[in-house]
């Protein structure tokens, strides 16, 4: 699509949208290392030469197309739904506006339905929020933040992602990606001790630490390829499970040559939450011929949207 050159993502990062990491860290052991985590990812951070961070967000679901953050100033105070008894989170980001209207156009180029967001109020979710006052507390660096689409197939978050690409290599930005999921997402559904904290399930840990080994090896787009597998045995929501796999590797690149780290592992109320980073490397593990197809424009669940037939 885009005739100019590669986008240079600087790493990845994968963390859980939870609010515990950043309003009672001191709460139990396994906040207090989620929470360290995320202080290592943000020196790593600061130390690059990062022109942007980019946010695409599980706790912020679009119906109809994909949404960009573009309100150059942010400011707000959020309240998390499930934990509002931990506090208030009043937040101030600055937003790449000029990036955020340029990813408006490639995605429409490449036949996503996609609009802006710039009006003050508008409520920023709670992943959105914990990752960027975590990772970026003195906005050093300017943000942009997309949301998951709930609807969108394998295709159209593909696509979703090969726009961001166009839009870094067009503007020579360089970027860290950060998605903002869950591993597995069952949650306990009355009041527990932090200190008692642990995964739902024996299966959703020994799945959360399936994923694990695939991110740990750097094997990005391996775990785009089986999400759907995956998915079908943590019974965890499609926007947690699989696409932020699927958007990822299509931003970072579709292949298996990462170094990947991962810093923490914990429960938060239930749910798998890690703290996960990917650098593009020289090496690869685990090359072979890919199931999935490969996708450069969207047009349509399985061609049943036909744009050209519209008058």
């Amino acid at each position: 699509m885009s005739e100019t050159n590669e986008p240079e993502i600087l790493f990845g990062i994968y963390c859980p949208p939870h609010p515990q990491p950043l309003l009672s860290p001191e709460a139990s052991e396994g906040y207090s290392k989620l929470r360290a985590a995320y202080d290592e990812c943000r020196k790593r951070i600061e130390e690059s030469e990062a022109d942007i961070i980019l946010v695409y967000s599980t706790t912020w679901p679009s119906i109809i197309g994909h949404q960009i953050q573009a309100l150059e100033k942010a400011i707000w105070t959020h309240v998390d739904d499930d934990f509002h008894y931990l506090g208030s989170m009043p937040y101030e980001f600055h937003m790449d506006t000029e990036f955020a209207h340029s990813m408006k156009e490639n995605c429409e180029k490449r036949g996503l339905e996609a609009r802006t967001v710039e009006y003050e109020g508008f409520p920023i979710d709670t992943g959105s929020v914990v990752a960027l006052q975590l990772l970026n507390p003195d906005n050093r660096i300017p943000s942009c933040i997309l949301s998951s689409n709930m609807y969108s197939n394998r295709s159209e978050t593909i696509v979703l992602g090969k726009a961001v690409r166009d839009t870094l290599a067009q503007q020579n930005k360089k970027a860290v990606v950060v998605v903002v999921s869950s591993l597995s997402n069952r949650m306990f559904t009355e009041h527990i001790d932090p200190k008692e904290d642990r995964i739902h399930s024996q299966k959703d840990d020994d799945w959360n630490r399936k994923i694990l080994e695939f991110f740990d090896d750097g094997r990005l787009e391996d775990l785009s390829q089986l999400s759907r597998d995956i998915h079908g045995q943590i019974r965890v929501q499609k926007v947690v499970a699989y696409k932020p796999a699927w958007w990822l590797a299509a931003t970072m690149g579709q292949h298996n040559n990462y170094d990947g780290e991962v810093l923490a592992y914990e429960a938060l109320h239930g749910s798998g939450g890690a703290v996960i980073t990917l650098t593009p490397s020289t090496g690869s593990v685990g090359d072979k011929e890919f199931d999935e197809d490969d996708v450069e424009f969207y047009r349509g669940d399985r061609n049943v949207l036909d744009k050209g037939t519209l008058e």
